[in-house]
């Protein structure tokens, strides 16, 4: 692709990703299924000017990444207000040296231990953090539907959970639940059975009714539960 057409690339991407925003802005958050639908029909159709020969396999990746910038936006202003910082979780995945002393124990206090396979950060979208101590408080992952990433978030809270040193760290998903695996409470569909069992909370992001309970609830619940 020419540096030309790259560069029209991103201001496309850069202008439809602003009017996804303000849309939901102005909408609320549970109208953003609806709205992300709305302009992955105006992405498919414009998208192929620029060579991509999959348009429908490049809205994934385009998709995931602004479903977790909305939720960031949307959770982020209550995170700091209760005295925590909150940040991308692929900023941990920098070398220690290139982080700050504070994020770098964040890091350290992360990872998981595999023995002679090293440690490893469990994967996370956001990670929330107490700035005062340099402690995680909680990981989040974030899809618009369960089975892309459920059973690997009851995967890593497991493993968490597993080690006196990370065993306090919350994982919660937060999630569109497009496929409705978390409507209803009984009978349970698998997903909705990981969300209840292997996460600490998960979060629906939807104007649908859903069967609420302790672990599934709606996003408005994440901060009173993030408080307690």
């Amino acid at each position: 692709m020419s540096g030309k057409k790259q560069q029209n690339k991103k201001k496309f991407l850069e202008e439809l990703k602003n009017k996804i925003k303000e849309e939901i802005k102005q909408k609320g958050i549970n109208s953003v299924s609806e709205i992300l639908e709305k302009y992955r029909r105006k992405y498919l159709e414009e998208i192929k000017q620029f060579g991509i020969k999959d348009p429908e396999q490049s809205w994934k990746p385009f998709k995931g990444k602004i479903l977790e910038e909305i939720i960031l936006n949307y959770i982020e202003q209550s995170v700091r207000k209760n005295g925590f910082g909150i940040i991308n979780g692929s900023v941990l995945e920098k070398e220690e040296n290139k982080l700050d002393n504070c994020l770098a124990k964040v890091k350290r206090n992360l990872v998981v231990d595999y023995g002679e396979f090293g440690m490893h950060l469990p994967d996370a979208d956001l990670v929330i953090y107490d700035p005062s101590e340099c402690r995680p408080i909680a990981i989040i992952s974030s899809k618009a539907t369960l089975r892309e990433r459920i059973a690997q978030t009851g995967y890593w809270n497991l493993k968490l959970k597993s080690s006196d040193i990370t065993k306090n760290i919350r994982v919660f998903f937060i999630t569109l639940d497009e496929d409705g695996d978390l409507i209803m409470k009984n009978p349970a569909k698998k997903g909705r059975a990981i969300a209840e069992v292997d996460t600490d909370g998960t979060y629906v992001i939807t104007e649908e009714k859903i069967q609420k309970s302790e672990k599934v609830k709606l996003i408005d619940d994440f901060i009173n539960d993030l408080k307690k």
